[in-house]
């Protein structure tokens, strides 16, 4: 809003006023509603758009205080001095969270010093300090080493002045800044570099203990303290990671440095402000103040400003003229930015108002362990070891729009009141008025500025007025379960009906955002937790994973991939595509996939259902057909359907939607369109005309048919609403107006599938799988050796794993055959003689277990024989020794495949091995070349749009690679293409030229009856 505005927060009150600010702020807030709302429509987000709560009501509002002030009874609430990161862009403090949430930490590259701290009454001895931050020095009081560390005193050359001293540093840092000793160094001998030196020599070695309690000269003596300062204090923050073993304190400046500094006494380095108060050496908007003359009115970081270089390089120069510096340095560190203004956020003396969280933080961390969090390791760890290393809640915020904090003290700070609630404001200002003398009302707006002029009177009579601060907004966030209702004032039963939730998701960076401030709250206020369930959102990246942004020019706009793809197809791909919590690699050419395959497969399976529907005019009216007198193929994709519907409904409350939908999808696509439909579609449009000429009508079989696929529609449709409910709500609505089995207008209205577990035949869902992967692996067999479908083989050959499989395969045996186009299928009992294995690791699974032993482990599996191969195919495990280590494996840690074999064509999928006889006769030729004639003969009816049911006169011209296949079987291309006559011609001038197997091309006339 300040940006907007072209003003400053130290503008407001001035330039413009604390209304109408505010006022500005409350436009901004509902501007891009309208927009907002309607994606939300859009997108399929279903929320209660008429009703929304908003934050800045009065009602919320309200809700918050009564949140505030039950934690401040339960004494969770307190007002302290201590130092705290602050945001001078924003103006205001920050919260431990906020400065934990994602992008706050970014690499910077900073210039860094190692001061020279001269000690008192030594003659050229100085104790050695690091600092990434050499604004702070100008306010060093104090410096603190670590009690058991052990120090030397160096005597050396100073790499600027070539001035001879003695420096202290840690004895583990010594290396990071001298090389060797050189007794008989000179001085023009050291180099002003940045690399390490070499020193005299090593004077003295001396523990952390013996330094505590040393006087040193003040650094920059820009302003005095009130009392004794500049001594060697004991820190245990002290190491020796990193620097000199030895930290600079400015207690303004460092939470560290403010406790050790407070404990020993040391004082803080300030100036009064513009009313007397005392302040840092650095004011609110991150600038030098008058008192420190060479730098006065400079920003200590880059706030924007334009200058010919950082402060800090300045005042390592001074430092470097002044003799008081032995080393500088650029240097890149991670630094914290507020999340609001994106600019260095310092650490700073803040009086503020704190939630007393860590006295809460045991009892965060067990409920925490009730929470089912996806992903469980973002609970465990993310969040768990947050709260394990709580930090008390900085509630405070100097700000003109958001919730006032509702304390009233009176000037002295001894009398303070908490309100909870506008009633209560009412009856303390018709008190105060009596007190007082007033005339006041409570304002109908509670924001700025009409809050700040309510005064009210302490029990013993002082007046009383408003702390000045808001309240972070992230505490507004997490009082959404109690303030949306305006809770406890109004909807109480609906508020304990609905609390807490079942369930919510937001993306990972609310881990300490969101998610904590809702925990955080609920325990403090009501020991509960605020959520059951928590979906823990990943990032959605480019295609090639990278985080997208509009520098990159990577980012795509939800408005226009739905308006292209539509919602549910966007919604369908980033459900399936990956788990909701792991980052989702975002690529539109997958999205076209997910429309073809999934959602283009479902539309065309139902329109061929339609379109056969229509035709009988079959409405679902009928009784149902008995399952147990349905053809087994509807037995078997009812028992599927049902075991779908428990798996889904199992995911779906598991909180997995994309095992959900990747199933939906998997049983649509594999089971339901390619398998189903496919095998079953003679039943369908049999009734138009049988095979011997005489009308079927709807037959038992047809209507167990329609009834089959009816119920697997309206149930995939119902499956999947949670996820594309746009799509689902047409299919539903399409078939349930027609039947009108159910009383709902939406599928969004109807009653989630249960599972009939009576009807799941397992039994039957196996050899059905068995036939599905037999048919596959000949298939793609036959796609490897080019030899086309409608071509006739003569068997497979099945190696048997088990009595039971054996009777399994046999009961799907003719819908195999029929399938593959193959005439027998020969089981082997005895696969080492016919059929041979291969066996390899698997390096994906092994190579990080096996470690040095994979490659004596390679050389053992690879040597395994037939049995060897056959048993761990049978068990799925093994024992593998070698090099005198013992390892279990299972089936997954190998690789194993079948070797080709003369004449046939071999491959493997999991347990089952199929090999294809390839070889071909003139018989079996004859037949392909009849079946390619009829798929020629369906396709002219098709690209003539004739009627299923309409009868075709076909003449054929005459050719010798024709003549078998007419011959043997003309009567069966007849009655697959409702054909009354079919001859064959010399020339068949006024027909089309068709192109048939061997390069065959010849002409065909089809014509109706």
């Amino acid at each position: 809003m300040e940006k907007e505005l072209g003003i400053t927060k130290e503008d407001i009150g001035k330039t413009i006023t604390v209304e109408e600010y505010n006022e500005r702020c409350r436009e901004t807030v509902m501007r891009y509603k309208d927009m907002w709302d309607d994606i939300t429509r859009k997108m399929g987000y279903w929320v209660d758009l008429n009703n929304p709560y908003i934050t800045f009501e009065n009602d919320y509002i309200e809700s918050i205080w009564w949140l505030l002030k039950r934690l401040y009874d339960k004494g969770l609430m307190y007002k302290g001095y201590t130092i705290q990161p602050y945001s001078p862009a924003a103006g205001t403090g920050l919260s431990s969270h906020e400065l934990n949430l994602p992008g706050a930490y970014r690499d910077i590259t900073d210039t860094s010093a190692v001061a020279q701290f001269k000690i008192k009454g030594a003659k050229d001895e100085y104790f050695l300090a690091w600092t990434t931050t050499p604004w702070t020095l100008p306010s060093n009081t104090a410096l603190a080493v670590g009690k058991n560390i052990t120090y030397v005193k160096v005597r050396c050359f100073n790499r600027y002045t070539e001035t001879q001293g003695i420096v202290i540093m840690a004895k583990d840092r010594l290396s990071s800044y001298f090389t060797d000793a050189n007794p008989d160094l000179k001085p023009e001998e050291v180099k002003a570099s940045n690399k390490p030196i070499p020193y005299l020599e090593i004077v003295e070695e001396v523990k952390g203990a013996d330094l505590a309690g040393i006087e040193y000269e003040q650094l920059m003596p820009y302003v005095q303290p009130d009392k004794p300062a500049f001594r060697v204090l004991l820190g245990d923050f002290v190491s020796t990671e990193d620097g000199t073993g030895i930290v600079h304190i400015a207690p303004t400046f460092g939470a560290d440095d403010f406790k050790v500094a407070r404990e020993n006494d040391i004082p803080p380095l300030v100036v009064p402000d513009e009313l007397g108060n005392p302040m840092p050496l650095v004011d609110k908007q991150g600038r030098f103040v008058e008192a420190v003359t060479d730098f006065a009115g400079r920003y200590v970081k880059d706030y924007g400003q334009k200058e010919e270089r950082p402060v800090d390089v300045d005042i390592v120069i001074k430092l470097k003229e002044e003799d008081k510096l032995f080393l500088s340095e650029k240097y890149v560190h991670s630094y914290p930015h507020c999340w609001r203004t994106d600019k260095p956020v310092l650490y700073y003396p803040l009086d503020s108002w704190f939630i007393k969280a860590t006295a809460a933080k045991e009892r965060m961390f067990e409920l925490n362990q009730t929470i089912n969090w996806k992903p469980k390791s973002t609970g465990e760890g993310r969040f768990g070891k947050w709260l394990e290393n709580l930090q008390d809640w900085n509630l405070s915020r100097s700000r003109y729009w958001g919730t006032p904090l509702p304390i009233w003290r009176s000037e002295d700070q001894q009398a303070e009141k908490c309100i909870g609630s506008v009633e209560e404001l009412r009856q303390e200002v018709v008190k105060a008025n009596k007190a007082l003398g007033l005339n006041q009302e409570v304002p109908k707006d509670l924001h700025r500025p009409y809050i700040d002029e309510v005064v009210l009177v302490s029990d013993t009579g002082k007046l009383m007025k408003r702390e000045l601060d808001l309240i972070d907004v992230w505490f507004d966030s997490g009082s959404m379960p109690y303030a949306q209702w305006h809770y406890p004032f109004e909807n109480k039963e609906v508020f304990e009906k609905n609390f807490p939730a079942d369930f919510i998701a937001e993306g990972v960076d609310q881990t300490r955002g969101w998610f904590y401030t809702l925990h955080a709250i609920a325990v403090m206020a009501f020991d509960s937790v605020s959520f059951k369930n928590v979906v823990s959102n990943g990032l959605v990246l480019d295609a090639e994973g990278n985080k997208m942004s509009k520098s990159k020019g990577n980012v795509l706009d939800p408005f226009k991939l739905i308006e292209t793809h539509s919602a549910d197809v966007t919604r369908w791909y980033m459900m399936s595509n990956a788990n909701p919590w792991d980052n989702l690699k975002f690529d539109v050419k997958g999205m076209e996939e997910v429309q073809r395959k999934f959602f283009g497969t479902l539309y065309n399976t139902y329109s061929f259902f339609a379109l056969y529907a229509n035709i009988d005019q079959f409405y679902n009216k009928q009784e149902q057909a008995l399952l147990a007198e349905r053809p087994e193929i509807d037995r078997w994709i009812i028992s599927l359907l049902n075991s779908l519907v428990k798996e889904v409904d199992a995911d779906y409350a598991d909180y997995e939607p994309t095992q959900a939908a990747r199933k939906v999808q998997n049983f649509v696509n594999d089971n339901l369109s390619n398998w189903y439909v496919r095998l079953c579609r003679r039943r369908f449009w049999k009734p138009s005309q049988q095979q011997n000429g005489q009308s079927a009508g709807m037959d038992a079989d047809k209507l167990a048919a329609y009834q089959t696929l009816y119920e697997c529609l309206v149930t995939v449709a119902k499956l999947m609403a949670p996820a594309a409910p746009f799509f689902a709500d047409w299919l539903y609505r399409n078939l349930n107006e027609a039947s009108g089995l159910e009383h709902h207008e939406s599928v969004h209205l109807a009653d989630f599938p249960t599972a009939n577990e009576t009807v799941i035949d397992k039994n039957l869902e196996q050899r059905m799988d068995y036939a599905q992967r037999i048919s596959s692996l000949a298939l793609s067999l036959r796609k490897k050796e080019k030899i086309r479908v409608r071509q006739p083989l003569h068997k497979i050959l099945l190696p048997i794993l088990d009595g039971h499989f054996r009777e399994q395969v046999e009961e799907v045996k003719s819908l195999v055959l029929s399938e593959i186009n193959v005439k027998d299928i020969e089981y082997v009992t005895d696969t080492s003689g016919i059929l041979k294995k291969k066996i390899k690791p698997n390096f994906k699974t092994l190579g990080r277990r096996l470690g040095k032993d994979m490659k004596a482990a390679a050389q053992a599996i690879g040597s395994m024989g037939q049995e060897d191969i056959a048993r761990i195919e049978k068990t799925k495990q093994y024992i593998l020794e070698v090099e005198g280590a013992r390892y279990e494996l299972t089936l997954e840690d190998f690789e194993i495949t079948a070797e080709d074999i003369p004449g046939w064509q071999v491959a493997s999928d999991d347990n089952i091995t199929v090999a294809l006889d390839i070889t071909l006769d003139e018989e079996l030729e004859a037949e392909g070349m009849a079946r390619d004639i009829v798929n020629r003969i369906q396709n002219i009816r098709k690209d003539k749009d004739f009627e299923v049911t309409d009868k075709i006169r076909v003449a054929l011209q005459k050719d010798a690679e024709l003549a078998p296949a007419v011959e043997k079987y003309g009567e069966y291309i007849k009655a697959e293409t409702l054909a009354t006559e079919l001859q064959l011609m010399d020339e068949v001038a006024d027909g089309e030229e068709i192109e048939l197997p061997g390069e065959v091309k010849v002409r065909i006339r089809v014509r109706k009856q």
